[in-house]
């Protein structure tokens, strides 16, 4: 019998959330936005979610400053502890960062020393600086990492393999897709509707929640085909103030001509509403049995 996959290991497909940019516009405290978006920030970890996508939901509103909210606290609560203080500069964005939980991913290591490192281990980094030999990496312990015959750009975000765990450690250039673990998310804002983002995108199979979808027991078999097959796959979230069908009618299209399923997730709720990111957890909790289950056809 085969050993289960680490919990940690990335999935077999390309899994991308979309929220509206909405998502918080109901909520009129900063301090309030950044818990209701930390915790998307923390579903999105839990869940191995490789991109979460901010998608306007609202034409006629000039949505930027809401979208912006949500990428800069989603990308702050991505990067790792060590490398903060060196990538974002003081914003009023992120006053109330200090509340936010932390992700404890893979890509983001406790161990702060030297004596830690181990060659073959991935880290990420910072350029801090170039010299004759390469450009030295801040990686999160006392001495930065050399990248030899390298001349990369200082203050970039670089994905790194240790190949030398000495005292003055040394590594190699690698890529986040090359990385074994489950290695975090990115967080886009495309400035175009969430229908035109699906036509662009071509997703191999795009789940769509709502309340008025198919309850999700009654279609979870043909759904698993369709997940086994994907390699790509897009579950989109409605707004607090609107569902995914409204927003669909105000972009001119029907929700089922650009979702390959429309599904209730929280069957028979008792509250009138669920929040978005209840939902997310909901359906990502469901969802996260797919990658292991072969249900019967």
């Amino acid at each position: 019998m085969s050993m289960a996959k680490p919990l940690s290991e990335k999935r077999s497909c390309k899994l991308a959330v979309a929220l509206p940019a909405s998502f918080v516009s109901d909520i009129p405290h900063l301090r309030e936005k950044t818990f209701r978006i930390g915790l998307i920030g923390r579903a999105a970890a839990i869940f191995r979610i490789d991109e979460v996508i901010v998608y306007p939901d609202m034409p006629k509103t000039d949505q930027r400053v809401d979208a912006r909210l949500i990428q800069t606290i989603l990308t702050y609560m991505e990067t790792p502890q060590y490398l903060r203080k060196r990538l974002f500069k003081i914003m009023s964005e992120l006053q109330y960062a200090g509340t936010l939980p932390p992700l404890r991913t893979p890509h983001h290591p406790t161990a702060n020393r030297t004596q830690d490192l181990r060659v073959g281990e991935f880290r990420e980094g910072v350029v801090i600086s170039q010299t004759e030999k390469g450009s030295l990496v801040d990686i999160g312990v006392e001495h930065p990492a050399l990248v030899k015959g390298a001349a990369l750009k200082v203050n970039t975000r670089v994905t790194l393999r240790i190949t030398e765990a000495s005292k003055h450690p040394e590594a190699v250039l690698s890529a986040p897709s090359h990385v074994g673990p489950y290695w975090g998310y990115r967080v886009t804002v495309p400035d175009i509707s969430l229908a035109e983002l699906i036509r662009q995108r071509r997703f191999d199979l795009v789940v769509a929640t709502s309340r008025k979808g198919k309850p999700i027991s009654g279609v979870l078999n043909e759904l698993q085909k369709r997940w086994n097959k994907s390699r790509a796959t897009l579950v989109v979230f409605g707004a607090p103030t609107q569902g995914l069908y409204e927003v669909a009618a105000h972009e001119g299209v029907k929700l089922e001509d650009i979702a390959h399923f429309v599904v209730n997730t929280i069957p028979e709720q008792a509250t009138e509403t669920v929040r978005t990111e209840e939902a997310v957890f909901a359906t990502l909790s469901i969802l996260n049995t797919l990658e292991r289950t072969n249900l019967k056809a």
